[in-house]
């Protein structure tokens, strides 16, 4: 992954990525009293890892932007947060809890296997994995409408998330030493603020596709792929992300 978050737009105007991650602490075992350490990997600004933090748990953040780090340490400076890669980390001792929301579908494919080994080396004997990412179809016609008109335009698109099925990941898991206990895909079409919703979506979350492109054409592309996206996905008015989620729990073997 290689993305660079304007941290404050991302909290005034998409505070619903981990607004929606209240929900995921629900699949927490409060009730498991091998002990309360926890990491919470991709943890971004911070709320969330706050959140578990109030629930009982001494908690790391941990998050490969120096940006957001920053801002989670600005926000929450009672709190521990690392700037780490989560593909290669380690912990000195393992911990009862890795949480993570919306973070795993910006790591490649071919990284995953990585990441999940690093969770369970971190993580005790039937300590707790809960997740969420972005699932098989999540934000489906977005790109593939950016796919058709970066074509008109004379550019490749490459896609650049890694959206999994529940039996993809669920296999994923268990050559990791990770035994899944809970897993659910669902739809949540997710309104997105302003006028210009959907064109600030795209310039905030897809970022890598458009290197390739000239100032110029990118607001061209943003702006085309907005106007045939409009009667799909421009409601009420009000703009929608076509989002499917991959919401998991598992725990670690011996």
């Amino acid at each position: 992954m290689n993305q660079t978050w304007d941290t404050e737009k991302y909290a005034a105007e998409f505070s619903f990525v981990y607004e929606y991650g209240n929900d995921l602490l629900k699949l927490i075992d409060l009730t498991d009293e091998h002990g309360r350490r926890g990491i919470d990997l991709g943890c971004g600004n911070g709320v969330l890892t706050k959140s578990l933090a109030d629930l009982g748990f001494e908690m790391t953040g941990m998050d490969a932007s120096s940006h957001q780090i920053s801002a989670a340490q600005h926000n929450y400076p009672q709190l521990n947060f690392i700037q780490t890669d989560a593909t290669d980390f380690k912990t000195e001792e393992p911990v009862d809890l890795i949480f993570s929301n919306a973070v795993f579908h910006w790591i490649d494919r071919d990284k995953q296997p990585d990441m999940l080994k690093c969770v369970a080396n971190a993580l005790r004997y039937k300590g707790q994995f809960v997740f969420e990412m972005g699932g098989y179809g999540n934000n489906r016609l977005i790109h593939q409408e950016l796919e058709q008109v970066f074509s008109e335009y004379g550019y490749p698109y490459k896609m650049p998330f890694y959206f999994p099925t529940i039996g993809e990941y669920a296999s994923l898991l268990e050559k990791a030493g990770l035994e899944v206990r809970y897993a659910i895909l669902f739809d949540r079409p997710t309104p997105l603020k302003g006028d210009k919703g959907l064109e600030e979506w795209i310039r905030m979350f897809v970022n890598n596709p458009f290197r390739q492109v000239s100032e110029k054409d990118r607001e061209a592309i943003i702006r085309r792929t907005a106007e045939n996206l409009r009667s799909r996905l421009y409601k009420d008015g009000i703009w929608y992300s076509d989002y499917v989620r991959l919401r998991m729990k598992a725990l670690k073997r011996k």
